[in-house]
């Protein structure tokens, strides 16, 4: 039987000891007796997917192994799991167990114990390292660095320097982005679905310049990359509608940078279509996808995917829209067998971890469309008293107001949260700021809505005609019609809360 040397480093550094150096501790443990070399190079601890260590534990189970040396704990293994694994084996096959450094005995009961306890703080370094790592990595996403990964279709490097620290950025490549201009002003008409975008770029010929083939999948992950916008006021509300965690303030949304789009550090298993903690940052490269055009085909693409999980006619037109004034998570369909059928329920409520109670009501799909469709009729019969604005300084000033308009929300909800626990004073306070704050909403709340009347009457005028036929529409254009006039609907204890598109 011999001695078995494990050594193991993943990484080559200053500051780390080489497997050469290991290997010498190692030996030095045997006394000259027979011994087998098992090295690991370039793999971490934090598990045993690892060759050489595989190999050994096999040789430990055939019988060729006595004792095992390393020279240091946290070398074999960083897990407490693993480790009490492994100890298990070793003491199964009678092996014993060596760190040259920290020279422990595995034959006595105190031994074994200082063994777990050391394991614990080799686990609990692994966890800082790697949280520190992450951190770093963040903090340098938000500044705008170039973090790596696949350079998007559109764009090529190029080399700058942000806060006096070299990096690169994006570059537009106009042979490239003048087809992602086409596919995306393809896909914001409703009429065309991603089959029929492939199926004409194929027709016309039209290649992609990177060699790869056009397909359906490629495309929905290009129209839902932030990092082709001009990210005006308009992109800053879909993303905090969505619920994403936005860097920038909201005056920084000019329209001019794209965006960077980021998990978050918030472990997730949410679906990709689903935006909550994820992290919204302003790029430092330009953007070349009109607000608008983008937003279309990004809330489209929304739609598509919550919309196809049931079957269309008991589903509503209206989901994606619907939210939980209470969590700001979105209402879901849900089948009973009453004489309502079908009713809106909070996604969160009642999940893992959540103190979500719902909507605070009953909210039956009947009533809310109902109530819905007399909505957009009295909303639309509105614009009909209203005149149309043109001039470009009309346009600027708009968004000036949006962008305030949302500096303003942002306020009144904080100073709504320090409501609780607050004093008599502060509470006048408090009411009078809000007051004097909803006051400016409520004028430029109008007055965007009048400027936007500039969005063309022949749109506005289809969509009126398609109102007066509602029950002869599909539920594609049913849905066609919510996306162009609404932005979300949040619904808590009774109240219901639209914000328009228009």
């Amino acid at each position: 039987m011999y001695d078995a040397l494990y050594v193991r480093q993943s990484i080559e550094k200053k500051d780390s000891i080489s497997v050469e150096s290991q290997l010498e501790y190692c030996r030095y443990e045997t006394h000259g007796e027979a011994c087998i070399e098992y090295t690991d190079k370039g793999f971490s601890g934090k598990d045993t997917n690892r060759p050489g260590f595989e190999n050994m534990m096999n040789d430990i189970r055939a019988g060729k192994i006595k004792r095992v040396i390393v020279y240091k704990l946290d070398r074999i293994s960083r897990s407490i799991l693993d480790f009490a694994n492994m100890m298990e084996i070793f003491q199964k096959y009678h092996v014993e167990f060596v760190s040259s450094t920290e020279k422990f005995d595995t034959s006595t009961p105190i031994g074994r114990a200082m063994l777990n306890i050391c394991i614990v703080f080799a686990q609990l370094e692994r966890e800082t390292i790697q949280k520190r790592v992450t951190d770093a990595y963040y903090a340098r996403c938000k500044r705008g660095f170039y973090m790596g990964g696949r350079i998007p279709y559109g764009y090529r490097l190029t080399n700058t320097v942000i806060d006096n620290i070299r990096t690169s950025m994006y570059e537009e490549v106009p042979e490239e982005s003048e087809q992602l201009k086409l596919i995306y002003s393809m896909y914001a008409d409703t009429d065309n679905s991603l089959g029929d975008i492939v199926r004409y770029l194929n027709e016309h010929q039209i290649k992609n310049l990177r060699g790869a083939n056009w397909n359906t999948a490629r495309i929905s992950e290009m129209l839902r990359n932030p990092v082709y916008v001009e990210a005006d006021i308009g992109v800053y509300q879909f993303f905090q509608s969505q619920g994403a965690n936005i860097y920038n303030p909201a005056s920084d949304f000019t329209g001019y940078n794209a965006c960077y789009l980021y998990k978050g550090t918030v472990s997730t298993s949410r679906k990709q279509s689903d935006l909550s903690d994820k992290e919204i940052v302003l790029a430092p490269h330009k953007g070349f996808i009109p607000s608008k055009t983008w937003l279309a085909c990004r809330i489209r693409c929304l739609n598509n995917r919550q919309s196809t999980k049931t079957c269309k006619p008991k589903n509503s037109w209206l989901v994606g829209k619907v939210k939980c004034g209470n969590c700001g998570y979105a209402l879901t369909i849900r089948k009973a067998k009453t004489k309502w059928g079908r009713y809106f329920v909070c996604s969160q409520s009642g999940s893992r971890g959540s103190n979500c109670t719902g909507a605070g009501c009953t909210v039956y799909a009947d009533v809310l469309e109902e109530y819905m469709l007399d909505a957009i009729k009295e909303r639309l019969s509105e614009f009909q008293k209203l005149s149309c604005l043109s001039e470009t300084g009309e346009e600027q000033t708009n968004i000036t107001k949006k962008i305030r308009l949302t500096q303003i929300e942002e306020e009144i909800e904080e100073l709504l949260s320090k409501v609780s626990g607050a004093s008599g004073v502060l509470m006048k306070y408090i009411n009078e700021k809000v007051s004097k704050l909803d006051a400016e909403r409520k004028t430029l709340q109008e007055e965007i809505v009048t400027a936007n009347v500039t969005d063309t009457e022949g749109r506005l005028k289809q969509i009126t005609n398609h109102v007066k036929a509602w029950e002869m529409l599909s539920f594609e254009d049913r849905q066609a019609v919510v996306d162009t006039l609404i932005k979300v609907i949040r619904i808590a204890d009774g109240n219901i809360e639209i914000t328009w598109n228009i």
